[in-house]
């Protein structure tokens, strides 16, 4: 007699819509990171740009941090530890 296999349900996947200015869409995914699409649906990526509007950085890398600060943020919140601030810093290489 073969055992009866558990079934897995799994919830739906649930929309949540923050409001913003922007005519692009930044989607996060806890298991993805975020992505970003133009108006058009086309993919686009995130970048640091200066005040002159010269282009720092740009890339996977942009998102992966800003995905970082912004749950590194949300757990200290979580977790009540009153840090005001998370910081993001180049890394220095010393020979």
């Amino acid at each position: 007699m073969a055992k009866k296999q558990p079934t897995s349900r799994k919830a739906p996947m649930q929309e949540v819509l923050v409001p913003s200015a922007l005519s692009s869409a930044i989607t996060a995914i806890s298991y993805e990171g975020l992505s970003i699409a133009t108006p058009t649906g086309e993919t686009a990526t995130l970048a640091v740009v200066d005040e002159k509007g010269n282009v720092i950085e740009k890339g996977p890398a942009v998102a992966r941090a800003v995905w970082d600060v912004a749950i590194a943020a949300y757990r200290n919140f979580l977790t009540g530890t009153g840090h005001l601030r998370v910081l993001t810093k180049p890394t220095t290489f010393e020979s």
